[in-house]
């Protein structure tokens, strides 16, 4: 079966912090992203030889200080590791990937034969307390998601994992979190409420005028996991025409980790007869920590297709879960463009 496999969420190689502990926004060299034997889970010839079409490059921040040193630091990374994707392409892999900023895009590069990439933003800590960043990022790098918190509140929003700090800070969304949900309706970027607290994601489904969508998590109801989204959570994706994407990451699969592809395959089917087949799609959360036994990296991704082929799962399902839907998801953010346009 030929397929077009769609990976939401895989991080690019970074250092975290700087020794005062700010978000690093030196460069890393991205060269080994041409390489087969490398030491990241996600490379083009990895992705070539699994059969992985495309993917969404997450240049991601983590959380630190809310003050004007913090915020400037993470826009600046923010910045850096967007310049590094376009340079990664232009200098290590022209010809083999391609930058995309639609869903058109993503299907011209897969039909090329190149592995399509789609810029994306996890944490919205770098927009500081200036909804106008969205604009900039949206239109300098073809930002198409941006997950509204981290590990730790910012001025958005309510995480759901707290590593320190009061439980809440706002309930939810903020204010301002509010205001940058209608300029991400605006400019075509995604609400992702992955890492979001429960009251954030349930506020962001009512804020937003496009569908929200969880890029990288898993079923509450099979793994009890804080990062992972209850029945209730799942029924409102559901009402508002969202999306969740599983995600190959141990712990958010199975208590206490150890998750497979099997488990994998379940949080998959479980979110189909939930809430429909139109409502679920894949992750890895490569170099983010992913990957599980049957799905170590972008070279085994058609472990995962056979998988889900042996499901019972009919072909026009399959397609959907592995890449359809969140093609559809693209679409309707890039129908609001127009709508605000006109």
């Amino acid at each position: 079966m030929s397929v077009l496999m769609i990976d939401s969420h895989i991080d690019i190689p970074w250092e975290e912090k700087t020794e005062e502990g700010l978000p690093c926004w030196q460069k890393r060299d991205q060269a080994d992203i041409a390489l087969r034997e490398a030491e990241r889970r996600f490379t083009i010839p990895k992705a070539e030889v699994g059969g992985l079409g495309a993917a969404c490059l997450a240049a991601y921040t983590p959380q630190a200080a809310l003050d004007d040193v913090g915020h400037e630091a993470a826009w600046r990374r923010a910045g850096a590791m967007l310049d590094a994707m376009e340079e990664m392409v232009a200098l290590h892999v022209s010809g083999r990937a391609a930058l995309c900023r639609t869903a058109r895009d993503v299907r011209q590069a897969a039909e090329a034969g190149k592995v399509a990439l789609v810029p994306v933003m996890e944490n919205g800590y770098p927009l500081a307390d200036d909804p106008a960043r969205i604009g900039h990022l949206a239109r300098r790098y073809g930002v198409r998601y941006m997950t509204l918190t981290h590990n730790g509140h910012n001025l958005l929003a309510d995480s759901a994992v707290v590593r320190q700090g009061p439980e809440e800070a706002h309930g939810g969304l903020s204010a301002l979190g509010r205001e940058v949900i209608g300029e991400m309706n605006r400019h075509g970027v995604l609400v992702d409420v992955s890492h979001a607290s429960r009251k954030t994601m349930m506020q962001a489904v009512e804020t937003s005028t496009v569908p929200v969508f969880a890029s990288h998590s898993c079923v509450r109801a099979l793994c009890d996991h804080p990062r992972n989204l209850d029945d209730g959570q799942l029924d409102a994706l559901k009402a508002s025409g969202g999306l969740i994407q599983i995600t190959a990451m141990g712990p958010f699969l199975r208590r206490g980790g150890g998750g497979t592809l099997r488990d994998f395959v379940e949080h998959v089917l479980y979110v189909a007869r939930r809430i429909g087949i139109e409502h679920v799609g894949i992750s890895s959360d490569f170099d983010g920590g992913g990957g599980i036994e049957g799905w170590q990296d972008a070279s085994e991704t058609h472990h995962l297709l056979k998988a889900l082929e042996q499901t019972g799962l009919d072909e026009h399902e399959i397609r959907a879960v592995c890449g359809g839907n969140m093609l559809r998801l693209l679409e309707k953010a890039e129908e609001k463009i127009l709508e605000c346009q006109t």
